[in-house]
């Protein structure tokens, strides 16, 4: 047999070990594209400076078992949160002095599951004490918030598991949130109805609360916020105020905003290189060796095939990882009420930068 036929059977024996590695690759990706993740609230224990040396305390709640970041304005590197509790992520970024954090410093967060990433945009202040300029709509940078109800549907026990569902009521297209005495880091409530604000949060083992600990409600306008205590106990039955009354009114309200409305702002294409593994080294050698031994006679022989093996066994390698690279597409989409949110897909969608979007489901529809 000639050089060239030997060649030949050597690269289609190569070529027969490749896809063996490439089904489970696939399921796998169309498995996790599946998952659509969520955030319920993101916080920052700020630092007292924006100086080398200081940190910054970044704590998410959100979807379990996700991979989550946190890139930070004027930063040199971005920060990945350990997830510490079932849906809590948790990380501590320490400032260098290449760092140009100041006060109106934004922080991101991201967390994917699968082919899915959530975004959500801090908001406030990186500095201890500092005035934040949230970037929010310019159309309500000069309204004033009020919090016309604050209240909260409370468990009869608070122990790991228990559910507090928070009402805010109050001025409309705004960013509501809630923080509570004994836990780390803030909830954030989604607007469900014009200016009605609600969401969960299911206690902890971590958690030090009693049905006495202070509640804070907050709600932001553009760059103004109002804050409001809550006036009643974290226990069922341990306040004058009913429990089902807290409820809002189940009478549809025509909606004035739509949260999870926006337009498209970018899409990335992410390439994600595949790894090599013995197979290719194994077919990539015999191919080297095949060469090798067609190079000097003798001893010189002997030496060819094993520097050809070893340069193949390379080949090889580097030729399953370009064969198993993937490529994804991060779109950005800004929110009507300001924030960001980044929804993957495994091929190229059809809509395009400029185009008005709704977010269902983790999935992109025209509106």
């Amino acid at each position: 047999m000639n050089l060239h036929n030997r060649l030949g059977v050597a690269f289609f024996a190569l070529a027969a070990f490749l896809p063996l590695t490439l089904p489970s690759f696939t399921a796998q990706a169309q498995q996790s594209q599946n998952s659509a993740p969520r955030i319920d609230g993101f916080d920052v224990q700020p630092a007292a400076k924006p100086v080398a040396g200081s940190e910054l305390v970044f704590t998410l709640y959100g979807s379990p078992a996700g991979t989550a970041s946190v890139r930070i304005g004027g930063a040199t590197g971005s920060l990945i949160l350990e997830e510490v509790e079932a849906g809590v992520y948790e990380g501590i970024y320490t400032i260098t002095r290449r760092d140009k954090i100041t006060k109106d410093s934004t922080a991101t967060a991201n967390l994917r599951l699968g082919n899915q990433v959530a975004s959500s945009v801090l908001d406030e202040s990186l500095v201890k004490g500092a005035a934040f300029r949230w970037p929010g709509g310019s159309a309500a940078a000069n309204s004033v918030p009020k919090i016309d109800r604050f209240n909260v549907d409370a468990p009869a026990r608070l122990t790991p598991g228990s559910e507090l569902i928070f009402t805010l009521a109050g001025s409309p297209q705004g960013s509501a949130s809630v923080r509570i005495n004994g836990v780390r880091g803030k909830v954030s409530l989604p607007e469900i109805r014009t200016g009605v604000y609600e969401g969960a949060y299911v206690v902890r083992n971590r958690d030090k609360i009693a049905a006495n600990s202070v509640v804070t409600g907050n709600l932001r306008v553009g760059n103004q916020e109002h804050s409001q205590v809550l006036g009643q106990t974290l226990v069922d039955g341990s306040s004058a105020r009913p429990r089902v009354s807290t409820r809002p009114a189940a009478a549809p309200v025509a909606r004035a905003v739509c949260p999870n409305c926006g337009v498209v702002e970018a899409i990335n294409v992410i390439e994600v290189k595949g790894d090599g593994s013995y197979i290719g080294m194994i077919g990539g050698g015999v191919v080297g060796a095949l060469l090798g031994s067609q190079v000097g006679h003798g001893t010189g022989t002997t030496v060819a095939e094993v520097a050809g093996a070893a340069g193949g066994a390379w080949a090889g390698n580097e030729i399953e990882k370009r064969i198993k690279t993937s490529k994804h597409y991060d779109v950005v989409v800004r929110l009507e009420n300001g924030s960001a949110q980044t929804v993957s897909y495994a091929t190229q969608p059809t809509l395009g930068i400029g185009t008005r979007v709704r977010v269902e489901n983790g999935v992109l529809v025209a509106s």
